[in-house]
């Protein structure tokens, strides 16, 4: 009886070995045959927060104030709508990181990613959702008084954003003023230093 109790376990430890091994063998090859995912600026992967990762500027995100504080305080707004996966807009976040550089200082930015909007069948006219029209990157810019004065799709040149910018604030044509100068975000205020 000994004799064949001990066969029967000898013979379930061979096949529990056995089929460690299978198991050993199947996890080697799905690892060394699955691709990493690498998402990259001309794919539509997502690979994180697409102002640091393409455009070296992680402070658009989040917003520093919404819509409705902007219009409230009669500052200008560019809203940019925007989806974190979307190759045109990974493109497209060098182009608002540039205008953040020469407006950010006199008008509120605001990156709206679309996926964060809530579902609902209306928006007010001070929430972002009542100005998407469904197509990303999406800009809209609003002047002081809180009027739509550009709104269109897709990669939009900088020029016509900051044609646009120049007259919300006044300013000559690019043809005939002297070229703007980018500020720095990173300045040191004399003010708080000894």
């Amino acid at each position: 009886m000994k004799g064949i109790k001990l066969y029967f376990l000898h013979a379930f430890v061979d096949r529990c070995q056995l089929i460690l091994s299978i198991l050993i063998v199947i996890t080697c090859l799905l690892i060394t045959t699955v691709q990493p995912a690498i998402a990259g600026i001309n794919d539509d992967r997502y690979d994180g927060n697409i102002f640091v990762v393409y455009a070296g500027n992680g402070s658009l995100v989040p917003p520093a104030q919404t819509l409705a504080q902007t219009l409230a305080e009669h500052k200008p707004a560019i809203l940019t709508f925007y989806l974190e996966d979307s190759s045109d807009c990974k493109q497209y976040a060098i182009v608002i990181s540039q205008i953040q550089a020469f407006y950010g200082r006199a008008a509120e930015l605001i990156p709206i990613n679309v996926d964060s909007l809530p579902h609902q069948k209306s928006y007010k006219p001070t929430e972002a959702g009542y100005y998407y029209s469904g197509g990303i990157p999406q800009v809209v810019i609003f002047d002081q008084a809180g009027k739509v004065v550009f709104n269109q799709k897709g990669q939009v040149p900088y020029e016509d954003i900051d044609d646009s910018l120049r007259q919300v604030f006044n300013l000559l044509p690019r043809t005939e003023s002297v070229r703007l100068k980018r500020r720095s975000y990173n300045e040191l205020n004399s003010e708080l230093t000894p």
